[in-house]
């Protein structure tokens, strides 16, 4: 079955099923769903940041701070986070990833989904799917940063890594 073929929730606006549909239906209507982000950071504390491949349906070819992905029918946001990063990193017995917050991530243009961050310690060397990601590397945090104006993101990636940053910001004081 290819990704559009997936069956995904359809959720409203406070994030309760409210029915089911192919990936691909639910994108081209603009329906609201759920997906998940993992911030991965390896033994030396950077960055796992990769270029998604032109085939991806949607953002294709650009650059996102997350692995992760539409949450599957009947799947928690938890169990998608793990699936979504053992998959995109292309390793297994990864750790759960930890769940930081949730937040509605809506464009304006008909692209909105219940998006669940958490975050993740990959000390297991990767090997990235190839039908996801084109290139891939860790990078310091700081680095990260200096490219968040160089490179083009995922408009929903830099949404959820600008929202970290403040929730880390609001532990640290």
């Amino acid at each position: 079955m290819n990704a559009a073929e997936e069956l995904i929730d359809i959720v409203d606006e406070n994030d309760r099923i409210i029915g089911q549909l192919p990936r691909g239906e639910a994108y081209a209507r603009g329906l609201r769903h759920r997906c998940a982000f993992v911030l991965a950071r390896d033994a030396e504390d950077r960055i796992f940041v990769h270029r998604r491949t032109p085939t991806k349906l949607v953002f294709p070819s650009l650059y996102d701070m997350f692995v992760g992905g539409v949450v599957g029918a009947g799947e928690t946001y938890d169990d998608a986070a793990l699936r979504e990063a053992e998959e995109e990193l292309g390793v297994r017995g990864l750790p759960r990833p930890e769940p930081l917050f949730t937040f509605l991530y809506d464009d304006g243009a008909g692209r909105s989904w219940w998006s669940s961050v958490y975050q993740v310690r990959c000390e297991l060397p990767v090997s990235p799917q190839a039908e996801e990601i084109a290139w891939h590397d860790f990078l310091p945090e700081d680095e990260v940063e200096r490219r968040l104006s160089e490179w083009t993101w995922v408009p929903d990636g830099l949404v959820a890594y600008q929202r970290l940053m403040a929730h880390r910001r609001r532990a640290t004081e």
